[in-house]
């Protein structure tokens, strides 16, 4: 019988490089019965699918075996960030602690989990161990301690050789060990688990290689060097996965629940949906929910990326994590702690992160091959020139020692994961959501952008554009319109409300209103007969006036739907409704023009509505389309040799999004259709997909850089390695040199706007 398969994620602590995810990953896959591994770097996850069988200690000891400490993640759940563990590997590895109550293992496997946690234990007061928190300064880390050790160690190694000279290599020895050892354990359990040529074999090879050849200090060196570089990579490393869970800490802690008309403090994470809550002015909004009471301005930028607040009253939605300006609220919680907002974008990004850019996954390959290929060449380069030519071996040995160190994949290997971890996380901060390196890389190369119009160009609800007055006043014909719409939840209705309501016009009371099916509303106000309907209802009560018939000809023909107002049975005026372009979408359109991207109109909409709204944003436009049309349009596009962009709500246009080499759902917080579309604009501005392509692009550029710093710094210091001009010490700074600018250059991405 074939056993299910199950998914299982961690939280990795202390996985600061890919070189890391690539030893784990590997030793995980070695694990009978695992199916599929997942790790990521800059998420600090991994996530393993498996049979139901299988025994998750021997995963756990496997992965704790190589020194980094983990956690079972709850399913569903956002990462929260954890207090990390130190150790003193070289790539600033937290160490779990091997918390038994968190690994309690059935059976023998769980006497077998404390043997071996306590075998753990032990190596760590021997390697530098540490339980505390990672989160407080770099010196107070096992791997910052380590790195002050190690340069004490060799301080005094100097201090030393230059009062006793004759002990002079001993104690240089003795300094190198301080910092060797670990480095050396690490790269034994690497080979152990099926990584025999990781970046800790190399330093390890290189340093008693040196002493071998009776350089001793340069050992020393090289090994401070190398920790100090890595514990630079970790500090930086540290910086990118904190952006996006900074996000976590904006939701309160504790809210206001509204019970029996009382009110008590309790835990934001036990607020249930469909509880009430009660949000003070200055507060910040504790759960995703619903205006219930209350009108002020929210301030959601933390979520959104909305520079300006925005104003919100009863059956509006609301964020978790966004702030209340000036007016008391009460919410309705409509999504559980865990689901909200800020949770999803967070879930979503650290899940974006295990996906695998085309570049990154190339870049991984080629390094399979590098790493040995260079182990080879730094052989060849050590032997050959002794065994032709009869050159000097410790000569040569020295040559081929460094360009191990320069080979070092480090810089290279990070200089795709880094820019992208970045650049997903500042995306989210300004609520762009991609899912995954392959998105990103993607969406720069797009040539064409196949909109939507109803709430994705446009705001989904129409507002009055025109009043037109047939002998009184505009605001006499608003005045009796809203009169007779008062109570009305249609969407036109809604229009001349708000615009009644926008011009501070108090409507008069309305006796026996009623709706003429297909027509239009009559009552009475003010002693006064009112009807408001179409011009053809109308028409049909009163004749209309040539001038207003020409009148509303033009306003039909701009995409406007018109009513007429008769007051006891003559026209009064008419009043022109529209779905309106959003404010910014005339500038998004442009933008991505700019950018070199062909602009289109998908809609199901009538085609005069939508010609005039193409005309406005100017525009190509399809119109009268059923969702199948949409797809084969978008097919056709990408038959042409189109790179294909389809924007649209993520529900109706779910064929089209899907179809597209690039699906992207517009709308806020959780309505947005994530499931059907690759990426999402959380707030709903057109432009917000110009800044998609623009972030893309940058990305690329900031890779190409990358590697560019990588590969060109190891091929300036192999030339001059070989011919004698320099040696250890510049080998390893042009490894771990290159690795923390290329970290730092991606976390360039981060300060985008």
């Amino acid at each position: 019988m074939t056993a299910v398969a199950k998914e299982t994620r961690y939280r990795i602590e202390g996985m600061d490089c890919a070189s890391c995810a690539t030893k784990i990953d590997t030793a995980v896959r070695r694990v009978a019965g695992v199916e599929d591994v997942s790790v990521s770097v800059s998420a600090g996850t991994m996530t393993v699918q498996h049979d139901e069988s299988q025994d998750l200690a021997l995963i756990e000891d496997r992965v704790r075996g190589l020194g980094y400490g983990l956690v079972p993640m709850s399913a569903g759940a956002a990462a929260a960030p954890r207090p990390a563990h130190d150790h003193d590997h070289h790539h600033d590895h937290d160490h779990d602690g091997h918390d038994h109550a968190d690994h309690d293992h059935a059976g023998h496997a769980h006497d077998h989990g404390h043997k071996h946690h306590d075998e753990e234990e032990a190596l760590a007061g021997l390697h530098g161990h540490d339980h505390g928190p990672s989160t407080g300064p770099w010196w107070q880390s096992a791997k910052g301690r380590l790195t002050i050790a190690a340069a004490l160690a060799l301080v005094a190694a100097y201090g030393i050789g230059h009062l006793f000279p004759g002990v002079e290599r001993w104690v240089f020895d003795a300094a190198m060990l301080v910092g060797l050892v670990p480095i050396a354990r690490r790269a034994f359990m690497a080979a152990r688990y099926g990584t025999p040529f990781s970046i800790e074999m190399l330093m390890t090879i290189a340093a008693v290689g040196a002493v071998i050849i009776g350089a001793s200090e340069e050992a020393a060196t090289v090994v401070l060097l190398f920790l100090i570089g890595e514990l630079l990579e970790g500090v930086a490393a540290g910086r990118a996965r904190a952006s996006i869970q900074s996000l976590t800490t904006l939701v309160p802690k504790t809210a206001l629940l509204e019970e029996d008309g009382k009110t008590r403090e309790v835990e934001a994470e036990t607020l249930a949906v469909g509880a009430t809550i009660l949000v003070r002015p200055g507060d910040r909004i504790p759960a995703d929910g619903v205006i219930l009471t209350g009108d002020s301005a929210i301030d959601e930028a933390p979520v959104t990326g909305e520079s300006t607040p925005v104003r919100k009253g009863p059956e509006a939605s609301v964020f978790a994590g966004t702030m209340n300006g000036d007016g008391a609220l009460r919410i309705r919680v409509s999504a559980a702690a865990a689901d909200n907002t800020i949770a999803r974008v967070v879930r979503l990004v650290e899940e974006a992160q295990e996906k695998k850019a085309p570049t990154e996954r190339f870049i991984d390959r080629f390094s399979r091959y590098y790493t040995p290929g260079v182990v080879v060449v730094a052989a060849l380069v050590a032997c050959l020139p002794p065994l032709l030519a009869g050159a000097s071996w410790s000569e040569w040995i020295y040559k081929g020692l460094a360009i191990l160190l320069i080979g070092c994949p480090c810089a290279l290997v990070i200089s795709t994961p880094a820019a992208i971890a970045a650049s997903l996380s500042t995306g989210a901060r300004r609520g762009l959501l991609l899912k995954g390196g392959a998105v990103l890389e993607t969406i720069g190369k797009i040539t064409a952008a196949a909109f939507d119009k109803t709430g994705t160009l446009t705001e989904g609800k129409p507002k009055v554009t025109d009043v037109v007055a047939f002998g009184g006043t505009e605001s006499e014909v608003l005045r009796l319109a809203a009169a007779l719409e008062t109570g009305s939840s249609h969407p036109l209705a809604s229009a001349i409300l708000a615009k009644a309501s926008e011009q501070g016009l108090a409507a008069p009371k309305v006796a026996d209103a009623r709706a003429l099916a297909g027509k239009g509303v009559v009552g009475t106000v003010e002693g006064k007969s009112v009807f408001l309907g179409s011009a053809k209802a109308a028409a049909a009560q009163a004749p209309l006036p040539a001038d207003a018939l020409a009148r509303i000809e033009t306003l039909n023909d701009d995409g406007k739907t018109v009513s007429v107002l008769l007051v006891d049975g003559a026209p009064a005026g008419l009043i022109a409704m529209r779905d309106e372009p959003r404010t910014d979408a005339l500038a998004g359109l442009e933008a991505l023009r700019q950018a070199g991207v062909r602009t289109l109109m998908l809609t199901g909409d009538n085609t005069r509505t939508a010609t005039a709204i193409g005309k406005t944003l100017g525009l190509e436009v399809h119109a009268e389309l059923l969702p199948e049309d949409k797809q084969r349009i978008v097919n056709e596009l990408r038959r042409q040799g189109q790179m294909v962009a389809k924007i649209g709500d993520g529900i109706n246009d779910a064929p089209a999004l899907a179809a597209a080499d690039v699906g992207i759902a517009m709308g806020g917080g959780t309505d947005v259709a994530l499931e059907t579309a690759d990426a999402a604009v959380l707030h709903g501005r057109v432009a917000d997909v110009a800044g998609m392509v623009d972030l893309s692009k940058r990305t690329m550029a900031n890779i190409h850089q990358n590697i560019s710093i990588a590969l060109g710094l190891k091929a300036v210091f192999l030339v001059t390695t070989i011919a004698g001009l320099t040696g250890l010490w510049p080998a390893i700074l042009a490894d771990t040199g290159a690795t923390v600018l290329v970290t730092m250059n991606a976390l360039r991405l981060l300060k985008v706007r």
